[in-house]
């Protein structure tokens, strides 16, 4: 019977590992084109809550476009730092109207802080296409004008793609790369753009393209308010109207931090992965499940067969081979995203922060009163929606 239980693992990891190499093949990188001729007015929306240490590279960034019709509206969504006194200071040294800043309004019950300062950009822009990307994004001069010629080419009423993540402490190094990882492991890509069930989604709210009758045509962000993760939800509610959504690779294009503290990845993760589940328990055990025996077991395993020098092959081979498909999969993302080697030896170690950020988050909303970030604690898990200060 163990023999069994460990030969059916290592055809499940087989069977992920495939998941990940037909993902590979087909997350294509987004085209590299100028602007072409007539090119649609693009408005860059930013929205900004205590972003000092980020918001002024972001906009930077975002004013060396090589794109001509655009404009960027930020908006300083009841920030504590010294995020408005920056943006200020960047409105008045950048000539003409490029850049415009608004002060966002006070949060009303039901909506996520996130949504409610999105859905404010909304309706400031005038742009044919409505790009929104967080303020702890860098953008190459080319992000616009290729996320316009990707969105065209495809046909798509919203694109989304994956920025590189940069990756400082050492618990930025063993638990952001999972985002790729659990990614390209248990969806596969081709079916987003190619199959209309809204189950079928990514998004990343790092940097979202909509057409903007498109954009309307859901009702904006009113049709997230309430969802902590709040991109792939956008990605549903389009393909629910069949719509069509395409994601592509954007690792040569945009950059991003989110995180730069362990206490940071430890919020950040919390706050979106038992909402992300749609807080369903059961799910997220079947989650927990699934990540005890494909990438923890087999290291007990080859421990305790060490430990006790029995090299049998259901006691030690069968789950090296396992361990080592596991890593092979690690290695694969890791080398198309950019991600230092350091990652992929830090497997296990981040599959152990899966498991107890996953319980954190279970905790926060079950027992702690929602999920917490940037000063406000959101509980959607219920029929009445909650947000409380603190």
């Amino acid at each position: 019977m163990f023999f069994f239980y460990q030969l059916a693992v290592l055809l499940l990891l087989l069977v992920f590992l495939c998941i990940v190499l037909l993902n590979l093949r087909d997350f294509r990188e987004l085209p590299s084109r100028r602007q072409p001729t007539g090119a649609p007015k693009v408005s860059v929306l930013v929205p900004a809550r205590n972003e000092e240490r980020n918001i002024v590279a972001c906009i930077t960034s975002l004013l060396h476009q090589g794109y001509g019709d655009y404009e960027i509206i930020v908006l300083d969504d009841g920030s504590t730092d010294a995020t408005g006194e920056l943006l200020r200071e960047l409105c008045r040294t950048i000539p003409g109207n490029r850049l415009k800043v608004v002060g966002g309004k006070p949060l009303p019950v039901g909506w996520h802080g996130k949504a409610w300062a999105c859905q404010q950009l909304g309706e400031e822009a005038g742009g044919r296409y409505l790009l929104f990307t967080d303020a702890d994004t860098l953008h190459s001069p080319s992000s616009i004008a290729s996320a316009v010629a990707a969105l065209e080419e495809s046909g798509a009423d919203m694109l989304s793609l994956t920025p590189y993540q940069e990756l400082g402490s050492f618990w930025e190094k063993a638990v952001v790369p999972l985002v790729y990882v659990i990614l390209l492991n248990y969806l596969p890509l081709r079916l987003v753009p190619a199959h209309p069930s809204p189950a079928l989604c990514f998004a990343n709210g790092q940097f979202i393209m909509f057409r903007r009758e498109s954009y309307l045509g859901i009702n904006g962000h009113a049709a997230v308010r309430s969802q902590i993760v709040e991109d792939v939800g956008l990605c549903r509610s389009v393909k629910r109207r069949g719509g069509k959504v395409v994601a592509y690779n954007g690792c040569s294009t945009v950059q991003c931090r989110m995180y730069r503290t362990g206490w940071e990845v430890w919020e950040g993760f919390s706050k979106n992965l038992f909402p992300g589940l749609g807080y369903s328990t059961p799910l997220l055990v079947f989650l927990l499940g699934l990540t005890v025996v494909l990438n923890i077991l087999p290291y007990a395993f080859l421990i305790v067969s060490a430990a006790s020098q029995s090299f049998t092959p259901v006691g030690f081979w069968l789950p090296l081979v396992q361990v080592i498909m596991a890593l092979a999969g690690r290695q694969l993302i890791a080398i198309r995203f950019r991600q230092p080697v350091a990652t992929v030896a830090l497997h296990l170690l981040s599959q152990v922060a899966l498991l107890c950020i996953a319980t954190n988050s279970w905790l926060q909303v079950k027992y702690g009163g929602g999920s917490k970030w940037k000063g406000r604690r959101y509980d959607f898990s219920g029929s009445a929606a909650e947000v409380r200060r603190g």
